[in-house]
């Protein structure tokens, strides 16, 4: 007995036996390579953390201060159109409006400015298919004279401002009920001023991706269709990076990644018989390089696979939605309507903010909701209107 487990094992730790030839690719690559490779990825696990985190969120300031103050010469040195003001008796029904809520923030930022500066240049860019689009700006400051940024864009865009000046402040308003409750004055001002067939509602420090109006184009008109899309109570375009990991209580992502392994398993397999000489697969070397590549996927970050989705509109993903966050929400006009009805009569409190109050409504009220990925927006915005934080981390 034990000079057949001798046999056996001299036979498993020969150079040539596959059990060394694939300890050594799992070794030298969650050991050597992707750690070197990858400990920069913010959204990966070998990211490393006290090495980069403090110097990248850094310099993420840096940068977005500097794409700020470039937003701001756009608009200085961009001609005035003829009209600036909001009309609701222009007979022109918009296929999309895209619907900016602000507030102000630091003014070095000029967040809103930076928001809507991609907007517009995009929607230039995307010429005459995008004629049918309109920008509107939503201005939920208290005070609304006192945002500067809102004061440069009014000559620019159509506005719509919730003027409480003077009004006593309301107790029982939190301010998560007092987000809540812009964000439901933007909506429904949105329908009343324009009356278009969809409405994007963009928090104003979300920018937009380059692509965004392309695939916005290639959902409206060919995947929107489709009955069980149709009658969504909204899409969100955006989900938190950290949040979009594989491992994860999602079962549309559990079976992505079991997919992910069944296509790169018998692939991978083919390429190590093919590199070594071997003439069969077999189901351990199928399933070990399954596991291999859906592990490596997981650790460097299902992020980082999703973008690869960026080649092709056709290529985006429609997923079931889960709660966080709302910088960028689809509605078509009858769901946004549903949608008010529904965030009236919801009060907002702590740990109740709106995105979980509208995720509540779906098992509530038996709508459904959905995400595309990856992120047709950039969340930009640092220094939250909702809580403070000196020394933001981009983790």
């Amino acid at each position: 007995m034990l000079h057949q487990a001798w046999q056996l094992c001299g036979r498993w730790c020969r150079w040539s036996s596959p059990f060394i030839h694939l300890l050594m690719l799992t070794v030298v690559t969650f050991g050597v390579l992707a750690p070197l490779i990858c400990h920069r990825l913010l959204h990966s696990y070998f990211y490393l953390r006290r090495w980069h985190l403090n110097p990248m969120s850094q310099e993420f300031l840096e940068q977005n201060q500097q794409e700020g103050q470039a937003a701001l010469h756009y608009f200085e040195k961009l001609q005035i159109p003829n009209a600036s003001e909001a009309s609701g008796s222009d007979a022109f029904q918009p296929l999309l409006l895209i619907t900016i809520i602000t507030v102000q923030r630091r003014n070095d930022f000029h967040y809103v400015l930076q928001v809507a500066s991609h907007f517009h240049r995009l929607l230039q860019k995307c010429g005459a298919h995008c004629q049918s689009h309109r920008i509107l700006l939503c201005n939920v400051e208290s005070d609304p004279s006192s945002h500067q940024d809102v004061r440069l864009l009014s000559s620019f865009f159509p506005m719509v401002s919730r003027d409480k000046t003077g009004e006593n402040p309301d107790p029982r308003v939190n301010q998560f009920e007092k987000e809540k409750q812009d964000y439901v004055f933007c909506l429904e001002q949105s329908l009343l001023v324009y009356n278009p067939e969809y409405v994007l509602i963009v928090e104003d420090d979300a920018v937009p991706e380059e692509e965004i109006f392309a695939v916005l184009q290639h959902l409206l008109l060919a995947r929107f269709s489709k009955p069980y899309l149709r009658d969504a109570l909204y899409f969100k375009l955006y989900h938190p990076e950290r949040l979009q990991h594989y491992f994860n209580p999602e079962p549309m992502r559990i079976l992505e990644w079991l997919g992910l392994g069944m296509f790169l398993g018998p692939m991978l397999t083919c390429v190590y018989s093919w590199a070594t000489g071997r003439a069969s697969l077999t189901w351990p070397m199928v399933i070990f390089f399954a596991l291999y590549s859906m592990a490596l996927s997981e650790l460097v970050g299902r992020h980082y696979m999703l973008e690869l989705r960026r080649l092709a509109p056709a290529l985006y993903n429609i997923v079931p939605v889960t709660e966080c966050c709302t910088p960028a929400m689809l509605f078509s006009a009858p769901s946004a309507r549903r949608a008010l009805g529904y965030l009236r009569g919801l009060h907002c409190r702590h740990g109740f903010a709106k995105d979980i109050a509208l995720y509540s409504l779906l098992r509530a009220k038996g709508e459904n909701a959905y995400v595309v990925e990856p992120n047709l927006v950039q969340h930009v915005g640092m220094y939250s209107s909702l809580r403070l934080n000196d020394n933001p981390k981009l983790l």
